[in-house]
């Protein structure tokens, strides 16, 4: 076959199958993802009587916007029809939740596009929020009182929100969380209007920080790991690179997460140079992250 024939042939084929995807791509639509409020990390010097506490659920954060289930991300969920089909008219945004340290599990569930009924009930949808709801959030707390309670769906439930008179209640409030092996607490400033972004209307309270990094290599292991990953090598968003090296089991050490992911792990605070210190691997990052 000479050149103008191969040339022919090339240009049938790229009529052929890829003319029909100008009448497809315009019809792609992406995901927005849906503007939320985002937790600052508390310290010591805010007022705690001015805020509603809550405990910090582990689980997969949804958005309802009266007809559809999405991720923080804006991707559709794929709940069966049977669990919003009740749901109220009115948006709201909550968490996806089976139980305390049960994220791994949650996660699987939300993250299935062949939802499974059996796995969907363990799940109950955690409201801690009204989106552009009116007036203050203690006002917003009680509207959605009233929602939840007239839904009366038995898996969606609103989260529990109290005051506390002073930090040592707060910081006991705390170790009976951590005890019941939660994650911390959230405070919401009960006099704060509805809004979106990063604020510090809205404070999350842990015994650790937590954070994200991209996986730069697999360190070798030595001793008991020889011939496993001993450490990864992992960089922050800010550029600081540091070894990641606790935290693994086994499994994870045999097959750790690939070069290019990221990957969340909790630590107790930055070192002079800006690098965790005490860092410990918690999970691969999900898409539902």
């Amino acid at each position: 076959m000479n050149n103008i024939a191969v040339h022919e042939c090339v240009k049938k084929m790229a009529l052929t199958f890829l003319f029909p995807l100008l009448f497809i791509m315009p019809q792609i639509v992406f995901a927005d993802a849906p503007e939320l409020l985002l937790a600052k990390i508390y310290n010591d010097d805010i007022d705690v009587t001015q805020y509603l506490v809550s405990e910090k659920f582990d689980g997969v954060r949804a958005v309802w916007d009266g007809k559809t289930l999405t991720t923080r991300q804006g991707n559709p969920i794929a709940a069966p029809a049977w669990f919003i089909a009740n749901f109220p008219k009115s948006p709201l945004d909550g968490e996806l939740w089976i139980a305390r340290g049960a994220f791994d599990q949650v996660s699987g569930v939300v993250r299935s596009q062949s939802p499974v009924d059996a796995d969907w009930r363990q799940v109950s949808y955690l409201i801690f929020e009204l989106p552009n709801g009116k007036g203050d959030f203690s006002t917003r707390y009680q509207t959605l009182k009233h929602i939840i309670a007239t839904a009366n769906v038995k898996h969606l439930k609103l989260v529990k929100q109290f005051k506390v008179n002073n930090k040592a209640a707060l910081k006991q409030k705390m170790v009976a969380v951590i005890a019941l092996k939660g994650e911390g607490l959230m405070l919401h400033r009960a006099n704060a209007l509805y809004e979106t972004g990063r604020s510090d209307v809205l404070l999350k309270l842990k015994p650790y920080l937590d954070a994200e990094a991209k996986v730069i290599a697999h360190l070798p292991g030595k001793g008991k790991y020889a011939g496993k990953m001993g450490s990864l090598l992992v960089e922050l968003p800010d550029g600081v690179q540091f070894k990641l090296g606790t935290g693994f089991s086994d499994a994870e050490r045999a097959h750790p997460p690939a070069i290019g992911s990221t990957v969340r792990f909790i630590y107790q605070h930055n070192t002079k140079t800006g690098k965790p210190r005490f860092a410990r691997f918690l999970r691969i990052r999900q898409p539902s992250d």
